[in-house]
C-alpha cells in the first residue's frame, strides 16, 4: 500500500504542476498571438512543405476556374500565402492554400468571409479568444493532415491480443514485487524492455496515422472550446460543429489516455506517455478508432472546412491589418468583360508605386526592361486572385466582372520532357485558348508572347493569337517590346507604356503606367551607361535609324 500511496501522490502532484503550467502557457500565448496580429508570419515554408499544403486542395473537386499551377507560379502566389499565413492550425493553413486555388464565383459566400473577416478586425477579445481556441489544435510540421486523413482508409484493424498479453504480463510482475520483489523485479525489467521494443516496433508503422489521430483528438476537443465561447457572430458554424462532433462521441470514449491532447509537452503528457509505451495504450485504443473514423469520413470532411474557414478568415482580417490600405471589391456577373482599379500595388514590395487603370478593352503594354511591365501585370492578376477568394484587394478602389484567371509569363525549357521555350509558350498559351467560355470571361496576362522564336513569326504569329483572345470572352493584358504590336492590333488593344529617362549616366524609372505606345528609344543608350565602346553605340543607332527608314536591315561590313 506504501507503494500505491506514493505512486498517487506522485500523479496528484504532477496533476497540479500540470493544471499551473498550463495557465501560464495559456498567457503566454494570449500575449503572443496580440504580438503577431497584423504582423508578417515569420514561418518559411519549404518546398516539401507546399507540397503537402496542397493535399486538401487536391482532395476537393478541381475544376476549369481553378487558379492553375503555371498561373499559381508566375504571380509567385506561394509568397503571397506565406505573407498572410497567419493561421493557427494545420487545417486552417491548409484550408487558406486551397482557398487562394479556387476564386469565388458566388457574390453570397464572398460576403459570408467578408463579414467573418471584418469581426475578426474589429473584436479582438474575441478573436483571441477563437485564436487561443484553434492554437490548441496545433500543426503539424513534417506531413499534411488530410493527406494522412486520407490514407486511414488504407488502414486495416489488427488484433489486440498481443498487446493485451504483453501489457497482462507487466501488470502481473509488477504483482509479482509485493509478493517476491527480486523475482518480480526481474520479470518486470523483462517485461517492460520487451513491450518497448515491441511498441516501438509496431509504433514505427503507424506513427504518423497516431500523429493524425491525436490531432483529429484535439480538433474535437477544440470545438468544445469554440463552443464555451457562446459567439454569436459564428454560432451558424458553432451549431454544425457541435452536432458533428456528437457522431464521434465512440472515437473519443476512451481516448484520452491515448495521445496527447495538448502541444504544450508539459510533465503529464510526459508521464502518460510511459504509460503508452509500457502498456501499449495508443496501439490497443487504435485499432477501434480506425472502424469508427470510416463511418463518419464525411463528418470530418465537414469539420475541417468550418475550422479551417473561421482560421483562415482570423488569418485574412491579420493580412488586411499589416496593409497601407486596401478596399473592398466591387464584382458584375454579365455584360462586357471590365477592369478598373485605382492606386493598385503589389503587396510584396516595400516601397511599392501605386498605378490606376479602367479598361473595357484588352491592353498591351510597352517599354523597356525593368520598367515594371511584369510587376504591373502581376499586380494585376494578383488582385483579380484576392478579390475573388477573400474579397481583399489591394487598392483604393477595385470594379471588375468575375473572372477566370490565367497567366502565361515565367516559363523556361522542360528539359525533363525535351521541350523547347518555343513549345513551353506555345502550349500554355494554347491552355488560355482551350478555356474561353462564353459564361464567365477569362483574365488573362501574357509577358513577352512567343519570346522563344525569331521575330518575323514571333510577331505574325503571337499577333495573330492576341487578336483571337480579345475577339472573344476575355480581357487580356500583354506586356511587350514589340513596338510593331501596338500597330497590327491597334482596333483590338489599347496601348499604355511605362517609360524611363537617362541622366547623370543613371537609368532611371518612374514606374508609372502611361497612355499610349512607348516612344522612348533608350536599349541603346543603356550601352553606353554600362561602358560600352562609342563605336558600338553610334553603328547601332545607325543601323536602327536605317531599318526604320527603309525597312531593311543592311550588312555589316
Amino acid at each position: 500500500m506504501k507503494y500505491v500511496f506514493i505512486i498517487l501522490v506522485v500523479i496528484l502532484f504532477l496533476f497540479v504542476l500540470s493544471l499551473w503550467n498550463e495557465k501560464q502557457l495559456a498567457k503566454k500565448r494570449k500575449a503572443q498571438l496580440k504580438k503577431e496580429w497584423g504582423q508578417i508570419p515569420e514561418e518559411e515554408y519549404t518546398s516539401e512543405k507546399f507540397d503537402s499544403l496542397k493535399e486538401f486542395y487536391r482532395s476537393i473537386q478541381e475544376d476549369r476556374y481553378d487558379v492553375d499551377d503555371i498561373t499559381w507560379n508566375d504571380l509567385d502566389m506561394d509568397d503571397i500565402y506565406m505573407l498572410m499565413n497567419n493561421t493557427q492550425s494545420s487545417i486552417g493553413e491548409e484550408y487558406l492554400y486551397a482557398l487562394l486555388r479556387k476564386p469565388c464565383l458566388s457574390k453570397t459566400e464572398l460576403e459570408e468571409r467578408n463579414r467573418l473577416i471584418h469581426f475578426f478586425n474589429h473584436k479582438e477579445e474575441q478573436r483571441i479568444a477563437l485564436q487561443t481556441a484553434i492554437k490548441s489544435v496545433g500543426k503539424l510540421q513534417q506531413i499534411s493532415v488530410y493527406q494522412y486523413i486520407n490514407r486511414l482508409d488504407e488502414q486495416k484493424s489488427q488484433s489486440n491480443l498481443p498487446h493485451y498479453f504483453m501489457a497482462f504480463g507487466l501488470l502481473l510482475s509488477v504483482g509479482l514485487i509485493f509478493v517476491n520483489p527480486a523475482y518480480g523485479g526481474i520479470c518486470t525489467l523483462i517485461f517492460a524492455v520487451n513491450n518497448i521494443i515491441q511498441y516501438y516496433k509496431r509504433k514505427a508503422e503507424i506513427d504518423k496515422y497516431l500523429t493524425v489521430v491525436a490531432y483529429i483528438l484535439r480538433l474535437l476537443d477544440s470545438i468544445g472550446d469554440i463552443e464555451k465561447l457562446n459567439i454569436e457572430e459564428i454560432s451558424q458554424y458553432t451549431d454544425t460543429l457541435r452536432k458533428d462532433k456528437a457522431v464521434f462521441k465512440p472515437f473519443i470514449r476512451g481516448a484520452a489516455i491515448l495521445t496527447s491532447r495538448s502541444v504544450s509537452g508539459n510533465l503529464l503528457d510526459t508521464f502518460v506517455d510511459y504509460l503508452r509505451m509500457l502498456f501499449h495504450l495508443d496501439l490497443i485504443k487504435f485499432n477501434s478508432m480506425i472502424t469508427i473514423f470510416k463511418k463518419n469520413r464525411e463528418v470530418l470532411n465537414r469539420i475541417f472546412i468550418n475550422v479551417g474557414l473561421l482560421d483562415s478568415m482570423v488569418a485574412v482580417a491579420s493580412f488586411r491589418e499589416m496593409l497601407p490600405y486596401y478596399c473592398e471589391p466591387e464584382l458584375t456577373k454579365g455584360g462586357r468583360p471590365f477592369l478598373s482599379v485605382t492606386d493598385l500595388y503589389h503587396p510584396l514590395l516595400s516601397n511599392p508605386v501605386p498605378n490606376s487603370i479602367s479598361e473595357t478593352d484588352s491592353v498591351l503594354i510597352t517599354g523597356s526592361n525593368a520598367s515594371g511591365k511584369s510587376t504591373f501585370i502581376k499586380t494585376m492578376a494578383i488582385n483579380a486572385i484576392l478579390s475573388q477568394t477573400i474579397f481583399t484587394s489591394i487598392s483604393r478602389k477595385y470594379r471588375a466582372s468575375y473572372f477566370i484567371v490565367f497567366s502565361s509569363m515565367a516559363l523556361r525549357d522542360n528539359i525533363f520532357s525535351n521541350e523547347s521555350y518555343y513549345i513551353v509558350e506555345i502550349k500554355s498559351l494554347k491552355r488560355i485558348l482551350d478555356h474561353i467560355n462564353p459564361e464567365i470571361p477569362i483574365l488573362c496576362f501574357i509577358d513577352e508572347v512567343l519570346r522563344g522564336t525569331n521575330t518575323l513569326e514571333r510577331i505574325a504569329a503571337s499577333s495573330r493569337i492576341l487578336a483571337s483572345l480579345a475577339q472573344k470572352n476575355a480581357l487580356v493584358f500583354a506586356a511587350t517590346h514589340d513596338i510593331e504590336l501596338t500597330h497590327i492590333l491597334e482596333e483590338h488593344y489599347r496601348n499604355y507604356h511605362f517609360q524611363e529617362r537617362i541622366a547623370d549616366n543613371q537609368i532611371l524609372f518612374d514606374y508609372q503606367l502611361h497612355s499610349g505606345r512607348a516612344v522612348s528609344k533608350n536599349a541603346i543608350k543603356l550601352l553606353g551607361v554600362l561602358g560600352y565602346s562609342r563605336k558600338i553605340i553610334d553603328e547601332a543607332e545607325q543601323a536602327a535609324e536605317e531599318f526604320m527608314r527603309v525597312g531593311e536591315w543592311s550588312k555589316i561590313q
